[in-house]
């Protein structure tokens, strides 16, 4: 019996999912392709990390609902943060990442970054127009 879970999250892109994890200060396994669970079993994902206390979790691409989904085995989730809370600060640095990337792409520049109390980040931009 199987005792993986997935959550599903409104992150759709890899580039700044993986820029998020690794800004948030956890590893990419760029060699393994899944995450191990209760005794022993495997399931195949996208991205694969380890989480300190020794939890395995991954992303996987959904199709239907053109996302990523975090996949764990919850019985096993041993990470002092909440699964809820994770993927909440995990979203939180993805569309910082997200914002980050497109308005350079837009031709803007970061004028100021403010950590609220909040836990918002703020950010002015600017773009000189000639």
């Amino acid at each position: 019996m199987s005792h993986f879970s997935t959550i599903k999250t409104q992150l759709r892109e890899a580039e700044p999912l993986i820029k998020a994890l690794t800004q948030l200060g956890y590893e990419i396994n760029q060699e393994e392709k899944f995450v191990k669970g209760y005794k022993g079993q495997f399931t195949a994902v996208d991205i694969s990390m380890d989480l300190p206390s020794e939890t395995k979790v991954g992303f996987k691409w959904d199709n239907n609902s053109n996302s990523y989904e975090l996949v764990t085995d919850l019985d096993l989730w041993k990470f002092n943060l909440p699964v809820e809370r994770f993927i909440s600060k995990v979203t939180q640095m993805y569309a910082y990442q997200t914002i980050i990337s497109k308005t350079v792409e837009e031709g803007y520049q970061i004028v100021e970054e403010k950590n609220q109390n909040d836990g918002s980040i703020e950010l002015v931009l600017t773009k000189w127009e000639s």
